[in-house]
């Protein structure tokens, strides 16, 4: 059960080059995977090479799981598509290029070949689309890479809307991010701690309010953002306020809550991964994602469940917890529903 919370990124184009997520998969003992086109550092290959070889990967991952297993990656569009022309795949737009046309019904149509993209090589996760605020357009992490559709919250909702629509109609679940806004920010959490006290405001909940009263979203994925204005303690993913208080409490969402990567140098320079990880738990995480992105970890998987275990038996995470963040978990696993 603890190892279905877990989503982990792994080197290699076959699962035969990676035999430790092979075997956490055949043991049912690993939630999902997430697939990365290049390597963050590197810019070497990952995982995505070819149509047929992204569709002969899939094929392996769900067919060594004896339940189902969630497949995702991040598929925004533009700069940040992992299944790319670069490796025989179609073009995409960005979300910035799809919220200054905001035409809603040239939205649908750009986003539903991506999803049937997606759909077609098996993936049924796509962490996307990204809901922040263009409020700094040269916020690294966001405004400079075209990730955000506007600084307007009302195109923000519109085109991610009709995005997460057209993702459905294919098969494909959704996880909105980053939650509660990090459009504001100046700096990028995969290299650092982001504090955006200062900048934040509450218009940046706008549309993650709207969608999560619509109904729309199969998940939320919380940001590493440093937001004192929220806890003056812990990032967003570590903060029991702002998931639980904010997300789940003011909002009312009650389903899946994804991490971003919690091998982000934002968690791990200022936490211990024992720490980071209890902390996601208590604070209402149900989805811990482990990129394996910034320094690679073949024994992550045990590394986690041996961690979530301790915590368990010193009862500070709670058998409860696991049990409730495990249900939500299995939601997205399962088909899309018509």
């Amino acid at each position: 059960m603890i190892g279905r919370l877990l989503v982990v990124g792994f080197r290699g184009s076959t699962l035969s080059a990676s035999p430790e997520i092979r075997d956490a998969i055949e043991a049912g003992n690993l939630g999902g995977v997430i697939l990365f086109d290049r390597d963050q550092l590197t810019r070497g290959t990952r995982n995505i090479t070819s149509p047929g070889q992204l569709a002969a990967l899939t094929k392996a991952l769900h067919a060594a799981a004896p339940g189902r297993l969630i497949v995702a990656v991040d598929e925004e569009g533009g700069r940040v598509a992992r299944l790319g022309p670069q490796d025989g795949f179609p073009a995409t737009e960005s979300e910035a290029a799809l919220g200054e046309r905001n035409d809603l019904a040239h939205t649908r149509t750009a986003t539903g070949a991506m999803a049937r993209t997606l759909a077609s090589m098996a993936i049924g996760l796509n962490f996307a689309p990204v809901v922040d605020l263009n409020l700094n357009p040269r916020n690294p992490a966001i405004g400079a890479l075209d990730r955000s559709f506007s600084a307007d919250p009302a195109v923000v909702v519109a085109n991610a809307s009709v995005e997460i629509e057209a993702h459905h109609a294919a098969g494909v679940k959704n996880a909105i991010k980053h939650f509660p806004g990090e459009g504001s920010a100046t700096g990028n959490t995969d290299f650092g701690v982001v504090d955006v006290t200062a900048t934040w405001s509450r218009k940046e909940l706008d549309p993650f309010r709207s969608l999560v009263s619509a109904g729309l979203p199969d998940a939320v994925m919380v940001g590493h953002i440093v937001n004192r204005t929220l806890d003056r303690t812990y990032p967003a993913a570590l903060s029991k306020a702002t998931v639980t208080g904010l997300l789940r409490g003011e909002l009312g969402w009650s389903g899946a809550v994804a991490s971003d990567d919690l091998q982000a140098a934002a968690i791990t320079k200022a936490f211990g991964a024992q720490e980071a990880i209890e902390r996601a738990l208590v604070a209402g995480v149900d989805l811990l994602v482990f990129a394996n992105q910034q320094v690679y970890d073949g024994q992550i998987v045990a590394h986690t469940i041996d961690t979530i275990v301790g915590l368990v038996r010193a009862r500070r995470v709670s058998e409860n917890l696991i049990e409730a963040a495990a249900a939500r978990v299995e939601t997205l696993a399962a088909p899309v529903r018509g």
